[in-house]
């Protein structure tokens, strides 16, 4: 008896993991299983328009370390304009079981939505920010802290050089995780995350203290913070094609701002898309492995509907619908656990 034939998506901002979730997924599956993987190409859009190819072992062989992912993504909700229809037509077409959903908060809305419709569906988590619920960690967000720490380690270095204050842009629209733990890692004097916006003066304290004992001080904030007296987040570009602003530039405006309140030379370098790009880091190359392993194996029997997740060192499965709806925030107590060594 043959095993299940299923499809596989990355959908959403691209995350360094991706491709070991799909070479994961494709070994247990053919493996283990006695089944076949059909990769769609750029996410949701690819299961809509019923563009597929399959994953093999030509596709899949030696890209458990690289970047991106081999079958490209984009933000294409499949619930809009009858794309529920859409997608259980191209189940049908090909032959499939089921489907497996790699994405973060938005992409697994889609997902929860279509399970709600009646499509088979398992969710993976994948996300840099690491603001998903359901799961204690995301494959990406280790990879984007190391490559953030390492530009806010290099940015210390120059601001002692030149006596400067130093602001780093790091990526983070509604939650601070990866500024947090950055910033933690390379001792940073401040760390500016959205669910935690504090008094303009409390961050030029935490700047004067660094200076009064000779320290040039870093501050690392997160794209999402909002500034002090602003309406909103800082999105001068405008608008992305889904809709939501397209952020980055706010270090560059505290940089001014914490320049004119302390007349301190300060510099800010916005990290941007460098976090999402590269080679996963080891840690984030095995956790996705266990996400693609663990995917298949849901799907074999049936678990349609559910996520898998990290629980501590196990991997769970949870509801595709306790993921999503809400991000994980970083509470006051955590964020003020930090903060003692601000300054």
């Amino acid at each position: 008896m043959s095993g299940p034939r299923l499809g596989i998506l990355t959908s959403g901002g691209d995350c360094p993991g991706l491709n070991a979730v799909i070479r994961s997924a494709f070994i247990r599956l053919t493996r283990e299983h006695g089944g076949e993987l059909v990769g769609f190409r750029a996410g949701w859009k690819g299961v809509r328009d019923d563009d597929a190819i399959a994953v093999d072992e030509s596709l899949t062989r030696g890209i458990a370390g690289t970047g991106g992912t081999v079958l490209g993504t984009s933000r294409t909700n499949p619930v809009d304009n009858g794309g529920v229809s859409q997608v259980r037509e191209t189940i049908k077409r090909r032959c499939l079981d089921g489907l497996l959903a790699v994405g973060g908060e938005g992409s697994l809305a889609a997902a929860a939505a279509l399970a709600r419709a009646g499509i088979p569906v398992i969710g993976v988590p994948k996300t840099i920010d690491n603001d998903l619920r359901g799961t204690d960690y995301t494959f990406g967000f280790d990879t984007a802290v190391q490559i953030a720490t390492d530009a806010i380690d290099r940015l210390g270095t120059t601001g002692t050089s030149h006596t400067r204050c130093m602001v780093a842009e790091v990526m983070g629209r509604h939650s601070g995780w990866i500024a947090l733990h950055a910033g933690i890692a390379t001792g940073a004097q401040a760390i500016l995350v959205p669910e935690q916006p504090v008094p303009f003066d409390r961050l030029i304290g935490w700047i004067a203290s660094a200076r009064a004992r000779g320290e040039s001080a870093v501050v690392v904030v997160a794209e999402g913070y909002p500034l002090p007296g602003a309406d909103g987040v800082y999105a001068p570009r405008g608008s992305a094609a889904d809709g939501r602003p397209r952020l980055g530039g706010i270090g560059e405006q505290l940089a001014s701002m914490i320049e004119a309140a302390t007349g301190i030379e300060t510099r800010a370098t916005t990290l941007g898309h460098i976090q999402r790009g590269g080679t996963p880091t080891a840690y984030d190359r095995v956790l996705a492995a266990r996400f693609g392993a663990a995917a298949v194996d849901a799907a074999a029997v049936a678990g349609w509907g559910q996520m898998v997740s990290l629980a501590g060192e196990d991997i769970t499965l949870c509801p595709i619908e306790a993921a999503v709806g809400s991000t994980k925030m970083i509470t006051s107590a955590r964020y003020e656990r930090a903060a003692v060594c601000f300054g």
